[in-house]
């Protein structure tokens, strides 16, 4: 296969970017689409260029490291896939692919597709958590937890925080990841003490990394390549109502 791929380069984060015009030969469809981006990589260092910075480390859809937006779709658009776990066999012999980062001003890029996701990890600083000391791991089976619960815990603890959700979403906002993170923890009995401050700050920090705000389109779930429903947030929004309610605060 010979692929013409149109990819974001941008220098730093204080540079211009642009998009640059490149053909890659000898693309096997069994390849996945990391492996042809270093296979160009591979052709621009042997003619003395500079290869294309990209996010990358398990390739196994695990760490959530990867992630671009390819012909305007994060991850490429398949259901339940990350970039790195997107072959080739997708595309077709002579397709022009246009590769570009995340887009949110709370993922500012670093360099060509790397873009800074650090926002998130000060959303879990927040209150991604459970502080209270439990000592040495109990049984897996000494804490009964309903059926329901813990297969919906397991569900947001699935989140891998790649940020498609944010890419995907007309608004660049966070609630289903934010939601993930808050609903697994407060769905387990571990989590109950903390679960009002827990969604009170984590929200607040949300907001102040400037992500916009959920108007319910459904694009970060169909692009979530775990699948995770919409159903979490709603049910953060339900938890921070009530905190609110309660008269909350973000302060200990």
């Amino acid at each position: 296969m010979k692929i013409t791929v149109n990819v974001w380069r941008q220098k730093n984060a204080s540079s211009k970017g642009r998009l640059e015009k490149y053909q890659v030969d000898h693309v096997s469809p069994d390849m996945s689409f990391l492996e042809m981006l270093d296979t160009l990589n591979q052709q621009l260092m042997a003619k003395g260029e500079v290869p294309i910075a990209f996010d990358h480390d398990c390739r196994e859809g695990i760490c959530g490291s990867c992630g671009v937006v390819i012909n305007g779709l994060a991850h490429g658009g398949q259901l339940a896939t990350t970039t790195c776990q997107l072959h080739m066999r997708k595309f077709k012999d002579g397709d022009n692919i246009t590769v570009e980062p995340w887009r949110a001003n709370a993922f500012p890029v670093i360099k060509d597709l790397m873009v800074d996701r650090g926002s998130f990890d000060r959303i879990i600083q927040a209150g991604g958590f459970i502080s209270a000391h439990t000592g040495s791991a109990p049984d897996a089976n000494g804490t009964p937890i309903p059926k329901d619960n813990a297969d919906m815990a397991f569900e947001g603890a699935q989140c891998i925080g790649c940020g498609a959700c944010v890419a995907a979403c007309p608004n660049a906002s966070a609630m289903l990841f934010t939601s993930a993170k808050v609903g697994h923890l407060g769905l387990l009995p571990q989590g109950q003490p903390e679960r009002q401050q827990r969604v009170l700050k984590m929200v607040a920090q949300m907001d102040t990394e400037g992500f916009g705000g959920c108007t319910n389109i459904g694009e970060c779930t169909a692009a979530c390549p775990k699948e995770i429903g919409l159903h979490f947030i709603s049910r953060l929004n339900r938890d921070l109502l009530g905190a609110t309610l309660r008269g909350g605060s973000t302060v200990d």
